[in-house]
């Protein structure tokens, strides 16, 4: 991910006017609950745990604690009053996340305390969560060690948008029938064009380089307009995406120095 992901993506600013996020944000201004509404932050939550996991172990949450405290958390986001007292902060949904994340910690122990005494309620199973969003991209020991845990949230969100735009660009090829074509193609998404062996891809792959060439610039496209689909879903105003997908790239860049 890279910030030709917010320069070229090929997309039309009022394309994206009902994202997940707007729909909660909407039900939250007219005070009614809807299904949709809690559909859609639901699904957030699911994708986007892993930042929420990873600021608690930075925290210096054990990994249990932060297991509890991640359900917890998310728990209380769908039941509670909490999209009302977002503001003014409350247009990103990374942004919200993080905010709710810093008050809920304000009575971590009294959380803790009553999952010890069987009071907590889990939102979905933990190894649902891991297996359907596994990571795909690591973090450097450094990183982890050494970053604050606000910095190690964005990391892990970034790398979130990127892990959930490549799962879905692996599904529509799988469907295609071209597996193989991403499994080889997609280690160079990222890859400056003078780094890329055409030749040495076109004979692993049977074809010829002119179509590697293309099959590549096909799926770099696709792929960025995943990303921006993916981001797009976090934001209230379209036209916040390409400054969100900036910051999250540029996270993204300063966690690869990190791990050089």
């Amino acid at each position: 991910m890279n910030t030709e992901v917010a320069e070229t993506a090929d997309h039309s600013p009022g394309r994206f006017s009902t994202t997940r996020w707007s729909v909660v944000l909407s039900c939250a201004d007219s005070g009614i609950e809807s299904v949709a509404a809690r559909d859609a932050l639901s699904e957030l939550c699911k994708t986007y745990w892993r930042p929420i996991f990873a600021y608690l172990c930075r925290r210096g949450y054990s990994t249990q604690d932060a297991e509890d405290l991640t359900q917890d958390f998310f728990s209380s986001l769908l039941q509670g009053p909490l999209l009302k007292r977002a503001d003014p902060e409350r247009g990103r949904f990374r942004s919200l996340l993080l905010k709710a994340l810093q008050d809920l910690l304000a009575h971590a122990a009294e959380k803790l305390e009553a999952r010890k005494r069987g009071g907590g309620v889990k939102f979905v199973s933990w190894d649902d969560w891991m297996a359907k969003a596994p990571s795909q991209l690591s973090i450097s020991a450094h990183a982890l060690n050494s970053w604050s845990p606000e910095q190690l949230f964005d990391l892990r969100w970034a790398a979130t948008v990127v892990e959930q735009a490549l799962r879905r660009l692996h599904d529509e090829c799988a469907s295609r029938r071209r597996l193989r074509l991403f499994e080889t193609l997609s280690l160079y998404l990222t890859t400056e064009r003078a780094d890329v062996s055409y030749h040495n891809l076109a004979t692993t792959l049977g074809i010829t380089e002119s179509a590697v060439k293309k099959q590549l610039h096909n799926l770099r496209r696709r792929y960025r307009w995943l990303i921006y689909e993916e981001v797009a879903q976090t934001v209230e105003d379209p036209r916040e995406v390409e400054g969100e997908i900036r910051y999250l790239c540029a996270t993204l860049a300063a966690g690869s120095e990190a791990a050089a």
